[in-house]
Order: C-alpha cells, then sequence, then structure tokens
C-alpha cells in the first residue's frame, strides 16, 4: 500500500505521481488541503525522518509566516504545530510504503531504487 500526500496543485506532486503512473505503481493520494493531517501522522514522520526533512523552511507559506512564528520553530514539537496549522509548509510529497516514509520530495533515482 503506498500513499502520497501532499497538494494536487503543486508541480513536485504532479512529477512523482507522474513518474509512479508511467511505472504502473498503484498509489493512493492524500490531499493536505482537503482531507487536513492528523497530528499523530506528523509526529510518526517526525520520528521516521526527523521533522527538518518534513519542514519545508524553503517554501513560499514558510517565507510569509509571521517572524515571530519562524523563530518559535525551534523544536520538533514546534514544527509540529506549524506543519499541523499550515499543512503547505510540509515538503511534497511524503510518500508511505506500508506506513512507513520512503521518500519525501522527488528525486527519480531513489524513487526507482524504491519501487523496484
Amino acid at each position: 500500500m503506498i500513499t502520497v500526500y501532499g497538494i494536487p496543485n503543486c508541480d513536485v506532486i504532479k512529477k512523482a505521481t507522474s513518474w509512479l503512473q508511467a511505472n504502473k505503481i498503484a498509489y493512493t493520494f492524500h490531499d493536505y488541503r482537503k482531507d487536513g493531517i492528523e497530528t499523530d501522522k506528523l509526529r510518526g514522520w517526525c520520528k521516521q525522518t526527523g521533522y527538518e526533512t518534513i519542514f519545508n523552511k524553503r517554501s513560499t507559506t514558510w517565507k510569509e509566516l509571521d517572524p515571530k512564528i519562524q523563530a518559535a520553530v525551534d523544536s520538533e514539537a514546534a514544527a509540529i504545530r506549524v506543519m499541523s496549522e499550515h499543512t503547505s509548509i510540509i515538503k511534497r510529497p511524503v510518500i508511505e510504503k506500508n506506513g512507513k516514509v520512503v521518500a519525501v520530495g522527488f528525486d527519480e533515482k531513489k524513487y526507482r531504487e524504491i519501487f523496484k
């Protein structure tokens, strides 16, 4: 079971899902904006990857946040709070396979290794 987490209009999501489709890899898509994301899911991802991997400080959402909020993101718990409130700050896509994070972002070479 493969789940792709993200937002549908994201260019990186489009690349990732196009690659999965072209390689005939079945997946389900979870839209952060429409379906939200549970805090427990974010905690699990952070435990697996470290919050720095999924928290996108290069995103437009991060850049538009109040500097006080940015300054407060100094721990996993703080990052999870911000990601819960501003789901578009989560790096895309996050891909789970059988409940484990196997990829964050799009890297064709890595995808070939993961989805042999």
